[in-house]
């Protein structure tokens, strides 16, 4: 389980060919979320924060609960691929220091996380052979563009 930043020029660089990708917030949100491979490329999850929506929201394929929503949702819709250059490790002792609260808050999250680590990477595995395979309208509508940011992705990494 990984708590990270991703480089903010990285994702910018993605979302001026996919609007999908969601805000980085100046590499102040932590992408909280599992790290994992498909079809050789590195991805990240995010976990989206907790909104009293997703307590009466249904978990879907690309849509997995963290304690009934309570501790948020991953939304593997917004997954992206992600270069190990652009990953900026999360400091969560200095959070410890600064914000005790939201420091017990990510260790709940990273534990309920890891107990569904399986689910999601099974999920997201599913979700990116439904998008890029199978090509099913209703999810290329809502998730990001996997492909197109897997070459994008190359390309940065040649710059």
């Amino acid at each position: 389980m990984k708590i990270i930043y991703i480089k903010e020029t990285y994702i910018d660089y993605l979302r001026e060919y996919d609007l999908k990708v969601p805000h980085n917030k100046n590499e102040k949100r932590p992408y909280i979320g599992v790290l994992f491979e498909i079809n050789s490329y590195l991805y990240f999850a995010p976990l989206t924060s907790p909104k009293p929506k997703h307590k009466t929201m249904s978990e879907k394929i690309d849509f997995i609960k963290l304690r009934d929503g309570e501790l948020g949702a991953i939304n593997l819709n917004n997954m992206l691929p992600v270069l190990e250059s652009e990953i900026i490790q999360f400091d969560i002792d200095g959070l410890k220091k600064i914000n005790p609260k939201e420091y017990n808050k990510f260790i709940d999250q990273v534990r309920e996380l890891n107990s569904k680590k399986s689910k999601i990477i099974k999920n997201a595995n599913k979700l990116y052979l439904k998008v890029t395979v199978d090509e099913i309208k209703g999810y290329k509508v809502k998730c990001c563009d996997f492909k197109l940011l897997e070459r994008m992705a190359e390309i940065f990494s040649k710059k």
